[in-house]
């Protein structure tokens, strides 16, 4: 098989990044970025983001998931405790984030430590979501080697008849995330690849340096 991509080509032209545009928290650039393009691009969902951790076995392991909140203190997503990513987390809680919006020709990349939030802002959100969403929550236990699709269906259909008409509680193994950013580069594309990279770094945990990368 060879299968030859050279000819793929794309020349960025929209948009510029310059330091003078900037905030100096890239907590608010990042604000900025999401909400316009969310409100300009196509874009499906804006709040697919790539987490990548090292896992177990030693391998870099990389998968999307999604953004449910940001503060000026990080970056929140929602998963099982247990699963492949939550063991990989709790063994190396250093992580990467990155958001990739082509049509507005925009990457993000994200540099950050993971910790648990609170469990009442867990309970929060999981009494948030569709019913149907709860109850998988319970029926899947992420990552695990199953015999085959109908063993989640049966879990699902025995579940929904336990808790008709009752509160379906939050499982201990599920909730938060919250990703502190030790560093944060914007990448705007630019033609002929001198694309825009801004980098910002945290330096004694308080004060950001903002400096400009070589495309």
């Amino acid at each position: 098989m060879n299968s030859d991509l050279g000819k793929y080509r794309k020349s960025y032209e929209k948009q510029q990044l310059l330091e003078e545009n900037l905030s100096d928290n890239p907590m608010e650039v990042f604000q900025k970025w999401f909400h316009e393009v969310d409100n300009n691009f196509n874009v499906a969902e804006t709040n697919a983001m790539t987490i990548s951790t090292i896992g177990l076995d030693g391998f870099p392991k990389s998968r999307v998931v999604l953004l449910k909140q940001f503060t000026y203190e990080g970056f929140i997503f929602y998963t099982n405790y247990n699963s492949e990513k939550g063991k990989a987390i709790s063994k190396n809680p250093h992580v990467c984030l990155s958001f990739f919006w082509p049509d507005a020709e925009r990457q993000i990349i994200i540099k950050g430590k993971t910790e648990k939030i609170a469990e009442n802002l867990s309970d929060g959100y999981f009494e948030s979501r569709p019913r149907g969403s709860q109850l998988g929550a319970l029926v899947s236990n992420q990552s695990d080697v199953i015999a085959n699709r109908e063993e989640l269906e049966e879990k699902l259909k025995s579940l929904e008849i336990e808790f008709e008409g009752k509160e379906i509680p939050r499982p201990k193994h599920w909730g938060g995330y919250i990703v502190k950013p030790q560093e944060i580069e914007f990448w705007q594309g630019r033609p002929n690849r001198l694309h825009d990279r801004i980098r910002y770094r945290l330096d004694d945990e308080y004060f950001w340096i903002m400096e400009r990368l070589s495309s």
